[in-house]
């Protein structure tokens, strides 16, 4: 807010906006609009249905798989071509329906502001469309309203904010019409009334200062439009993988074209021996291989309760070094409970679990069902001096009014009192309300007059305060909210004279079950946790000492944040665990220097104060119960129960997801290499026949192997269980490659194996005269048995990728693997033994002998990754 309303007198404000208190005229308001436009959020288009489909052809594997396929069809080869590029297509339709559902955030926002506004016009007041709103507008609001524009109070009759959805503050706040410090945080601006916030309580009368995206609600909406999405590790890891891949193939291939040329090749036979090979050495099933393992881990997180928007989120996740989590609703309960409370003649802690059929209440270190003397006097006060009520039987409750006075009704029930029979006995006489400017609130009753309110200001109208002053300072250093209860004579109303001291109640929005474990988990796993909110410092520090989130320095605040240029902030950063009182810039520059310092980033937050920073985030993770509209659109996952606890099961899960991932890769590349290696090896070393070239595999073949064979087999390993010891290894490094030394070695060894395999059993049936083509039908059984050998090497070779270093799996762990084998020999039956997969495949029938001896060499790759799993596992025991 550029001009600092907040900072500003009544009559400063009112003379800028060159309005008064009575409003504006109906032409003024006119005038404005013309002027400012209208009072909405403005919306950024996305990009077009046609951009983001041409963006899924963007690869540089789906550029050499389009390459493949149109001269493919130049050369007449029609079934080649069209299966690659039904391959591209599928992969492409996928890719276009998962990025089409994301992006809606600013619009999330706009519909913040789209109620219906209470202004005065003309003289009179009238209801107008949120829209029509000008700066200078007198407009009325109270509880149950939501605010359509940033407006100066100009009065305040008890009046309450959620602003919770743009500072983070868990408790609404007080407003006032009193100026506030041009330099104070957004969270402590209470002469202001904001776009998008809730009034919960009182009425206010306030001119509207900042209109659209003129707001807090539109600055950050601005933030959000220019935050992108960050590349997740898997897409970098995805992409790097395929310009290794795609530059490899192309070398080859064309080295392999010009060595067939001199070989005597016609040039459409090279080029076709050129494809053939490209088309083996492509991984055509990865880009579905992949998003299927990605949709099994969306699958496995909905049912721990995280909901996934994005597919790579689930991978991401997994990859996760820092977790920035938002304190309220998600290390926290989001509820205030009386936690404890103190009189002159003791104290009593309540343990936060629930209502009193499950909570326990704890007096000079017994455990009571009710609470006698002054204790309970100070709580029957506490509860008369309320304006909330209780709704619902046993743990089924609901606050009705604010919150604190619904923990101060819960908390004398627990210990022993029932409110609603408190007040059928001591029925109300008066009521002073709470008022921003006094503090406190009175409720008058036939034996006295109960108040309840800020201690600074009851306590200084006592004897004897200062007990009450070094409990007040323990209460608040362990982060609670604390308020005075005293009595006055009855009649009064609480104003004048000296009062009684009941004593002092301290409130907290407790930690979750649970939350303390997941965050030890976390930091088990080698991932730091760090809290931001918009609470104050030593409510976070307490909550944060309470989990285990303490940093190496004190809890940094936005304040200081601010005077931090971006080296120091990366530099602070690392040793803070807790930032307090943040605004949702400072958010964004937390997230982004992080990310500068190489972490990958997880953001937790449910308010629109979140959104970008769940943007900016690799993973942006909403609540799902308490959480905005924007933070849920701005989102990677959503969590259905709002719990710390579920992060951890997800992060959990994303690993698992990412060793799978991995696992598939290593099954699948030796396939591509193997059968690009036999290609190679017939077009440099294999006889030519009247210019045609004799092949171990027909590049229609290659095809069934790449899309059939390889796809069935590898899809089974995105259900495998997780690795032990999980989550006791460090997160791996954020550049780390797909393509690890451990891949590339298997796919290297194992590859070359696979084609000398292939090779030796076409050689070995293969009938033909000497100088002499092969008979068709002769060359036909040769391919199939190679095709059909590469199929049971497979098989083996599928048992052994389940563990990166064991020995193996029972099948139990796994029924898919079965489910996957059963289906490749299935229809690899079909592809020997059916006629009309002859006619498209240029196979044919084999006898059971052929049948064995294709599984006996197929069998050749388990004593040779046996051997190398053994001699990787002495290695890691010895490191």
């Amino acid at each position: 807010m550029g001009a600092a309303w907040h900072a500003r007198t009544l009559d400063d404000t009112l003379a800028a906006l060159g309005t008064s208190a009575g409003g504006l005229a109906a032409a003024e308001a006119r005038a404005r609009r013309e002027r400012y436009g209208p009072n909405v959020v403005e919306r950024q288009a996305g990009p077009s249905a046609a951009a983001i489909l041409l963006r899924q052809f963007t690869s540089p594997l789906i550029y050499a798989l389009l390459a493949s396929a149109a001269v493919a069809f130049a050369l007449g080869e029609l079934t080649d071509g069209a299966v690659v590029l039904a391959v591209v297509l599928a992969n492409a339709a996928i890719g276009f329906v998962q990025e089409h559902r994301a992006g809606r955030a600013i619009e999330a926002l706009a519909a913040l502001v789209s109620d219906p506004a209470t202004v005065l016009r003309d003289g009179g007041w009238t209801q107008r469309p949120a829209e029509e709103l000008v700066p200078g507008d007198v407009v009325s609001v109270e509880a149950g309203d939501r605010v359509s524009a940033d407006a100066r109070l100009l009065r305040a009759d008890a009046l309450r904010a959620d602003e919770s959805a743009l500072t983070g503050e868990s408790l609404p706040r007080d407003k006032t019409t009193a100026p506030v410090p041009a330099d104070a945080p957004l969270a402590d601006r209470d002469s202001v009334v904001h776009a998008g916030t809730l009034v919960v309580a009182g009425r206010a009368r306030a001119v509207v200062v900042e209109t659209g995206s003129a707001t807090e609600l539109g600055r950050i909406s601005k933030l959000l439009a220019a935050t992108d999405r960050t590349q997740t590790p898997l897409t970098r890891g995805i992409a790097g993988l395929a310009q290794v891949v795609t530059r490899a193939i192309a070398a080859i291939a064309v080295l392999l074209l010009a060595v067939a040329l001199l070989r005597g090749y016609p040039l459409a036979d090279a080029l076709m021996a050129a494809i053939t090979l490209a088309v083996a050495a492509i991984p055509e099933g990865l880009p579905a291989i992949v998003t299927i393992a990605l949709a099994v881990g969306v699958q496995r997180m909905a049912r721990r309760r995280a909901i996934v928007r994005e597919l790579p989120a689930v991978e991401t996740l997994g990859s996760t070094t820092v977790v920035c989590s938002d304190k309220t609703g998600t290390l926290t309960r989001n509820e205030m409970l009386l936690r404890r409370a103190w009189s002159p003649a003791g104290e009593l802690e309540l343990d936060g679990t629930g209502y009193a059929a499950r909570g326990t209440v704890r007096r000079d270190g017994r455990e009571v069902t009710s609470v006698e003397g002054p204790l309970r006097e100070l709580l029957k006060a506490a509860a008369l001096a309320t304006e909330a009520r209780l709704d619902g039987e046993g743990d089924e409750r609901t606050v009705l009014g604010d919150p604190t006075d619904g923990a101060l009704l819960v908390g004398a029930e627990r210990a022993g009192l029932d409110p609603a029979r408190l007040r059928e006995r001591h029925p109300r006489r008066a009521l002073v309300p709470f008022d921003a400017d006094r503090r406190w609130m009175a409720s008058g009753h036939d034996e006295a007059t109960y108040l309840k309110g800020a201690p600074e200001e009851l306590l200084g109208r006592v004897s004897d305060p200062e007990p009450a002053r070094a409990v007040l300072e323990r209460y608040a250093a362990d982060g609670l909210r604390v308020l005075a209860v005293a009595a006055a004579p009855a009649g009064s109303d609480g104003g004048d004279g000296e009062l009684r001291l009941l004593g002092l109640v301290g409130l907290q929005d407790p930690a979750r079950e649970g939350a303390a474990d997941a965050v030890a988990a976390c930091h088990g796993a080698g991932i730091d946790v760090k809290m931001i909110t918009g609470d104050h410092a030593a409510t976070a520090a307490a909550i944060g000492r309470e989990l285990g989130i303490v940093g190496e320095r004190p809890p940094l605040t936005g304040a200081e944040i601010d005077e931090l240029d971006e080296p120091g902030l990366r530099e602070r950063v690392r040793g803070s665990a807790v930032f307090a009182r943040v605004a949702p810039e400072h958010k964004l520059r937390l997230v982004r220097a992080l990310q500068a310092d190489g972490g990958v980033v997880a953001m937790t937050g449910d308010g629109v104060n979140d959104a970008p920073a769940l943007r900016q985030a690799d993973i942006g993770v909403a609540m799902g119960r308490a959480g905005t509209a924007a933070a849920k659109e701005a989102a990677d996952i959503v969590l259905g129960d709002d719990d710390f606890s579920t992060i951890r099961a997800a992060i959990e899960e994303g690993r698992r997801v990412y060793d799978n991932l991995v696992k598939a890769l290593a099954f699948v590349l030796p396939t591509n290499l193997g059968e690009g290696l036999v290609i190679l090896a017939a077009v440099l070393a294999f006889p030519i026949y009247d210019g045609q070239p004799l092949l171990p595999i027909a590049p229609v073949q290659v095809l069934w192997i790449n899309l059939v064979a390889t796809v069935s087999l590898a899809l089974p390993l995105a259900f495998e269980a997780r690795e032990h010891g999980l989550m006791a290894r460090p997160p791996r490094p954020p550049d780390e490659r797909l393509l690890s030394p451990f891949v590339t070695v298997r796919t290297i060894y194992v590859g070359v194996l696979l084609a000398a395999v292939a090779i030796a059993l076409f050689l070995l049936s293969l009938d033909a005269p000497a100088g002499r083509p092969p008979a068709a039908a002769d060359l036909a059984r040769a391919q199939t048995l190679a095709v059909t050998s590469i199929a049971f090497f497979q098989i083996f070779y599928l048992l052994l990728c389940r563990s990166s270093t064991g020995a193996g799996r029972g099948l139990r762990a796994n029924p898919a693997i079965l489910i996957g084998i059963a289906a490749l020999l299935v229809l690899h039956a079909g592809f020997v033994h059916l006629p009309v997969m002859h006619g498209l495949f240029g196979s044919t029938g084999l006898d059971a002998g052929e049948w064995l001896l294709a599984a006996a060499a197929g069998a050749v790759v388990v004593p040779v990754v046996t051997l190398e799993k053994a001699w990787r596992r002495r290695r890691l025991a010895r490191a």
